[in-house]
């Protein structure tokens, strides 16, 4: 955090009180800080939002100390009584946070030794802001990683709900958004589930390595007195899984290292592209060219000008803020690209991006669970979706570009013709059917003989939508029997 600048000839601060006015190293200084500067350095207005992991990481150092016989057991009491009312004090939002204490940090400790002395004036032993600060973020990072876990199994629920209701529903599915095969839209919406399952694993391996305590190592060098930083970290909870304490080894990579929350925020950046992916196609079928869905009124907009216009809104905004994300990773990563070791006061532009990364992604994560799964209404006590799914819809544009012509081709190599033969024998059927301004399905069987001789009358089954759904039952294809094992696969990993 930043090291201000202060009057050289300020008043030491009294017993019991730390003047607000004096930094902890204003002796060194002839001039004060101007005012300007003081704005331009100062956090504290973002940065408090960190007051209760600094004061978890606080008292979990307070303990260590006493412990260590570093600070006395009644120095101890005192600083927990004191942080005790500071708690008190910013969650009644009566504490007064200020500009000329720059950050959270001090804020809080200069509260602290108003209320109980010396004794806060000591909490600061073996420390430094820069370990300190590190920690802070470390803590609350593990707390809203926490959160969006909660958060994407909500989102996978919900779009389990939407496919366990929409098995049998058939959809086209797209290759370069054009009529590929058909799909059940269950399979559709499972390939989301997918992907944020993908993510919740990306989520809990990142907070592994934020799960790892840097306090102790005090500026950059470590400190003179004989601190249990092990006994600190199990404190915080920073163990790994057989409960062993998880502590940075080396004092200059623990007061520099941002690794943790660039690697968050590339988990948080391709969370939100997946969030993005199902944004554009729900904004597709939304519109009137496809008509497969209707997204609830809440969710939607009108226009100022149009009255007959129904905007999706809210997939439309967090596609823009899937941008917005992304541009906060390359920022960290830009921030980080030319810092010398160890601690720069560059690092206080870590804060913003990743708070904002953070609450966008909650925030989306929370929307997208409601739109998608729908809410309880407390009149009926029933659950109403957000998404409404038009299935006629979609099976007639399913019916459109020939979906099943992958299956005819299959059908004749079954009989005996090798794949690509078989490939070029279909073209020139799908040429034949978009001549006669139909479907591979409506073309007469002698039509499709002419074709090649061993077609048979059972060919109309594979060129039915349904009948290519249902051939495709082998692990992980679009069939409803697979499908269906899928959803309970899903249901059991997020029960």
């Amino acid at each position: 955090m930043s090291k201000a600048q202060a009057t050289g000839n300020a008043p030491a601060p009294s017993h019991n009180q730390l003047d607000t006015k004096a930094q902890a190293w204003s002796a060194l200084f002839s001039e004060p800080m101007s005012d300007l500067v003081k704005r331009y350095t100062s956090s504290v207005f973002f940065d408090k939002r960190l007051w209760q992991a600094d004061i978890a990481g606080s008292l979990a150092h307070a303990e260590m100390l006493a412990a260590q016989g570093i600070i006395s057991a009644e120095d101890h009491a005192s600083i927990q009584r004191g942080m005790a009312q500071i708690t008190s004090e910013i969650e009644a939002g009566s504490f007064e946070w200020k500009l000329d204490l720059e950050d959270v940090h001090l804020n809080i400790e200069a509260r602290l030794t108003q209320l109980v002395g010396d004794a806060g004036k000591r909490l600061h032993t073996g420390r430094s802001r820069n370990d300190q600060v590190a920690t802070d973020v470390r803590l609350w990072l593990r707390g809203e990683i926490d959160l969006i876990a909660d958060l994407l199994k909500e989102l996978q629920v919900s779009l389990v709900d939407v496919a366990e209701q929409n098995v049998e529903v058939i959809l086209p599915g797209f290759t370069h958004l054009q009529v590929a095969q058909p799909v059940s839209f269950a399979h559709h919406m499972l390939a989301y589930v997918e992907m944020f399952a993908r993510d919740a694993e990306r989520m809990q391996d990142v907070r592994r390595r934020v799960n790892v305590l840097p306090l102790g190592s005090a500026a950059l060098a470590g400190t003179t007195y004989p601190l249990d930083r092990e006994r600190v970290a199990r404190t915080l909870g920073m163990v790994d899984a057989n409960g062993g304490a998880m502590v940075c080894q080396n004092s200059l990579d623990a007061v520099s290292d941002r690794d943790f929350a660039i690697e968050f925020t590339a988990a948080a950046s391709l969370c939100m592209v997946h969030v993005s992916r199902l944004a554009e196609e729900l904004i597709i079928w939304m519109s009137q060219n496809f008509g497969f869905i209707k997204i609830a009124d809440r969710f939607t907009t009108g226009s100022s000008i149009m009255p007959q216009k129904k905007n999706p809104d809210v997939p439309e905004l967090a596609r823009g803020k899937t941008g917005r994300v992304v541009g906060h990773l390359m920022g960290l990563i830009t921030l980080m690209k030319g810092q010398p070791l160890a601690y720069n006061k560059d690092n206080q532009e870590d804060k913003e991006p990743l708070f904002d990364t953070v609450d966008t992604l909650k925030d989306t994560l929370r929307i997208f669970a409601e739109m998608v799964g729908g809410q309880m209404n407390p009149a009926t006590g029933k659950k109403e979706g957000g998404i409404t799914v038009n299935a006629p819809a979609m099976e007639q544009a399913a019916l459109k570009g020939y979906a099943t012509a992958t299956d005819l081709a299959d059908y004749l190599v079954k009989k005996g013709l090798p794949f690509r033969d078989a490939h070029e024998t279909v073209a020139h059927a799908v040429k034949a059917a978009t001549t006669h301004a139909c479907d591979l399905s409506e073309l007469p069987l002698a039509v499709l003989q002419g074709f090649h001789p061993q077609i048979e009358k059972d060919v109309y089954e594979c060129l039915s939508l349904r009948g290519s759904l249902n051939a495709r039952n082998t692990l992980g294809g679009t069939a409803p029997a697979q499908v269906r094992v899928q959803l309970a696969r899903h249901r059991a990993r997020l029960a």
